[in-house]
């Protein structure tokens, strides 16, 4: 499975702080035997992103993006409205999921807005800024990121 990571932070971008998360998803995908094929980032900014969500889901490149992120209740964080923006279909499911095992060691986890959703043949998925919780919700859908990718691909559902 082919996949881009986008980092969502203005600190970042703006050379304040490293990014912690993009690594640490990264190391996690590779040991899952995915090949991370971009890696990014991208300031708190609408047009900057979804320009960015496009591109990578457009360009075929990738069949699944992970932005991390942007996700919680700050002024600044629009991941989730600018995944919506570029997506034709919403995933509820898999942001569900991710909130479930969340809330299991963080009760905060409940107030992610993080969704999931399809552009094209591509699967976007919001994952929270920080590392812990950007690796414990991409591990509480991990198994279930190839077949969606295989279905979405035209595979049957069985």
């Amino acid at each position: 499975m082919r996949v881009a990571l986008v980092t969502v932070s203005d600190s970042v971008t703006q050379g304040i702080r490293p990014d912690r998360s993009g690594p640490e998803l990264r190391k996690r995908c590779l040991a899952r035997g995915w090949q991370v094929v971009s890696t990014v980032v991208t300031p708190d900014e609408p047009a900057v992103l979804q320009a960015r969500l496009i591109e990578l889901a457009d360009s075929g490149a990738a069949d699944l993006i992970l932005t991390t992120g942007g996700t919680g209740l700050g002024p600044r964080d629009i991941t989730p409205e600018a995944t919506q923006a570029v997506c034709q279909r919403i995933i509820p499911g898999l942001a569900e999921v991710m909130r479930e095992k969340g809330r299991q060691s963080n009760p905060r986890a409940a107030l992610s807005r993080a969704l999931a959703g399809v552009r094209g043949r591509t699967i976007i998925i919001n994952l929270p800024g920080s590392p812990r919780g950007a690796v414990e919700s991409l591990e509480a859908i991990a198994e279930l990121l190839p077949h969606a990718v295989e279905v979405l691909g035209g595979a049957r559902h069985d």
